[in-house]
């Protein structure tokens, strides 16, 4: 009884520590995708607005609009940076702080509303001079 006992618990041990492994290897692969989306807009680039000190890029993904709003110049350190999308009927989806490379990616459903958008850099400033679809 005690070698039957033996090897089922050799057994239960291998299939545990391969079911853990499989189980980690399942939670770090989505996490490293979310990290990597979540520097970047999904979809491809529709537009490009430029400004005096940056420029704000759209990109579309479906009903999805997504922004981001960078820098003309890249040396330096830390300045204000805001990037804002507005579908029509809801409010605006704004993300404003010091970044050195980048100010977003915000996201919102637009569907066919049209949106209104909004980017700067330091004291240049972008902001659409009409509601329009993309």
């Amino acid at each position: 009884m005690d070698r039957g006992t033996g090897a089922i618990r050799r057994r239960a041990a291998a299939v545990l520590a391969a079911l853990t492994a499989s189980g980690l290897l399942a939670i770090a692969v989505p996490g490293q995708a979310q990290a990597a989306s979540a520097d970047s807009c999904e979809g491809r680039k529709i537009r490009t607005f430029t400004f005096s000190t940056g420029s704000v890029r759209l990109y579309k993904d479906g009903g999805w609009l997504c922004a981001m709003t960078f820098p003309k110049n890249t040396g330096g350190g830390k300045r204000i940076m805001m990037v804002s999308i507005q579908a029509r009927g809801f409010g605006a989806v704004v993300d404003k702080d010091e970044y050195t490379h980048h100010a977003g990616p915000v996201k919102t459903y637009a569907g066919t509303r049209k949106v209104w958008i909004k980017g700067q850099v330091g004291r240049g400033k972008y902001e659409s001079s009409s509601w329009k679809r993309y």
